[in-house]
């Protein structure tokens, strides 16, 4: 695995985002504090702050949609990313852009899902059935 990355970002709400992160996205928690705390993010440490979410606007281009920029997300295998899919989906998640393949039978085929976490934290999960087509031309 790569070197995991770090994220400290903004939220509303402690106990939503604990909700959110920990129970509909089955992150574990770490250390915290009453202003912050820190989620296993799919290898990753995602620090959760009380404070304004970061402003976003729709000018990314995804397809035919526009979606928010800047977002953050993971990459995961495909068994991973559709197990939370039906997660996310079982949870009653507004979508942003309903889990969806693009680019099929191309190079870098890839499942997309983008939605928005209890704050407006806006996020993307990719998922690859060969993770070698990650970085694909």
């Amino acid at each position: 695995m790569p070197t995991p990355f770090h994220l400290a970002i903004n939220v509303t709400d402690l106990a939503a985002a604990r909700a959110f992160y920990g129970g509909v996205l089955g992150c574990t928690e770490g250390r915290s504090t009453e202003s912050w705390v820190d989620f296993d993010f799919f290898g990753h440490q995602l620090s959760l702050h009380l404070g304004t979410p970061f402003a976003t606007a729709d000018t990314g281009k995804v397809g035919a949609h526009m979606v928010a920029m800047p977002h953050f997300g993971v990459v995961l295998g495909y068994d991973d990313w559709r197990a939370l899919a039906d997660r996310l989906e079982a949870a009653g998640t507004d979508w942003v852009i309903a889990p969806t393949v693009r680019f099929e039978g191309e190079p870098g085929e890839q499942w997309t899902m983008f939605f928005r976490d209890p704050s407006g934290n806006p996020i993307e999960i990719k998922g690859f059935r060969d993770m070698a087509q990650v970085f694909a031309g």
